[in-house]
């Protein structure tokens, strides 16, 4: 079981979320009732949806993890999974988005726009088909 499909099943339990189409049309995805927020489109390349005040919040600790990569402008966050423990740190980021998005939107955050595959980040599609 690669560590993306571990992070998905153990998603697919939690009660506010469900398995959805993403948007990009590439990979997995899961939705909250606010919409998505999370992108499987690789066996190691995870996009996070956060709140811009989330990201501002976390920023230095997002980019010392050095598992996670802030896309300037964008509301999500890619994480490369490459340990179990990065699994670990996916399911407490998703808490913290669903946290983030109950607190209601800040006045500085903008529409979510396209995940960063969308944006031209230059990620590896693979197809997940068998996951």
């Amino acid at each position: 079981m690669t560590l993306a499909s571990r992070a998905l099943a153990q998603l697919a339990n939690w009660p506010d979320l469900r398995p959805t189409v993403p948007s990009c049309g590439l990979g997995r995805a899961v939705s909250s009732v606010q919409g998505e927020i999370v992108h499987f489109h690789s066996e190691r390349d995870v996009d996070l949806r956060l709140t811009d005040r989330a990201i501002r919040r976390f920023a230095k600790d997002l980019r010392d993890s050095g598992a996670i990569r802030i896309v300037p402008g964008s509301q999500w966050v890619t994480l490369r999974m490459d340990a179990g423990s990065d699994v670990d740190l996916l399911l407490t980021l998703v808490s913290v988005a669903l946290q983030a998005q109950l607190t209601g939107p800040d006045p500085a955050d903008r529409p979510p726009l396209g995940c960063n595959d969308q944006r031209g980040a230059g990620f590896v599609k693979v197809d997940f088909s068998g996951m």
